[in-house]
């Protein structure tokens, strides 16, 4: 998996020592919203918490949005700040671009589980047909992984760490642009899963999941996101010889993994939906004020 793209300790090198001694109540609840943010990055990988993340993200560009209707942000494309102002355009168009294929790869990935689970109710008994299904999924993924592992490629970008002693706004837009980017690192990972694993290690989540009594594994069992018990259930359905009771269970058991999965990324989409028209407003709001 690639390299992590921005480093918590990074954020804070943009803080900039002008902000005033009484701060703007916006500038108070930035701060609150921010630190809440990166302290939540240490929360498990579940879909659950990745959507708190991605509420608290789009809380924190709420303020930001009207922070930028104040009147210290028209100063923002001054000429000598001509430089920040335009890493920060350049930044929106980042932001959009890898929540634009974060959502391609949940649509991706949700129509692809959707037609799975249709033919798993219809084919249970049919092993050579439903693995046949089980591998063209397992393909799709593959391919959403490696688009996922591109982008997080892509977002190792070198933020300035220099302040900008000048700007105090600049030094709070680029932490924003630290923590989405933060966010969204953590967003790809969720979606792309686990590394592709061995069949051994693939049936031992699964097994772990159907007898969580028998394994005494509680770190592991939280650091299993949904894609992941998915991804390695289906790995060894069609990768291990079972009894029919028993495969009939497995079966039953990866339906029920799937539909909390399907749920899963309902719920990721709806909220990421919103975070978008932030991220539009916000990049909107630039090209406001480069007109004004």
């Amino acid at each position: 998996m690639a390299a992590s793209p921005v480093n918590q300790n990074s954020i804070h090198h943009f803080r900039s020592n002008s902000f005033p001694t009484r701060e703007h109540p916006l500038i108070s609840e930035f701060n609150d919203q921010l630190s809440r943010l990166i302290c939540s990055e240490a929360t498990s990988s579940s879909s659950t918490s990745l959507s708190q993340k991605l509420i608290g993200l789009q809380d924190l560009h709420e303020c930001v949005d009207n922070l930028l209707l104040l009147p210290v942000a028209q100063s923002l494309a001054k000429e000598q700040h001509e430089k920040w102002f335009n890493e920060l355009l350049d930044g929106s168009l980042r932001l959009l671009d890898v929540c634009g294929i974060a959502r391609d790869a949940l649509l991706q990935t949700k129509e692809g589980t959707h037609e799975l689970q249709s033919t798993l109710r219809r084919r249970q008994g049919c092993k050579i047909e439903l693995a046949r299904e089980v591998e063209k999924f397992l393909a799709s993924r593959k391919v959403v992984k490696k688009a996922m592992q591109k982008a997080l490629k892509g977002m190792q970008t070198k933020l300035n760490s220099k302040k900008n002693e000048d700007l105090a706004m600049v030094s709070m837009l680029k932490e924003l642009e630290a923590v989405t980017l933060m966010v969204f690192e953590s967003l790809l990972t969720f979606i792309a899963g686990p590394k592709l694993q061995s069949k051994s290690s693939s049936w031992f989540v699964v097994s772990k999941l159907m007898h969580p009594k028998r394994i005494a594994c509680e770190g592991e069992e939280k650091d299993a996101n949904e894609f992941e018990k998915v991804d390695a259930a289906l790995q060894s359905l069609i990768s291990h010889k079972t009894s029919k009771s028993d495969y009939s269970m497995h079966i039953q058991n990866v339906q029920n993994w799937m539909g909390q999965l399907e749920s899963s990324i309902q719920d990721v989409e709806e909220v990421l939906e919103c975070l978008s028209r932030h991220l539009v407003k916000t990049r909107v709001s630039f090209l406001n004020i480069l007109n004004h």
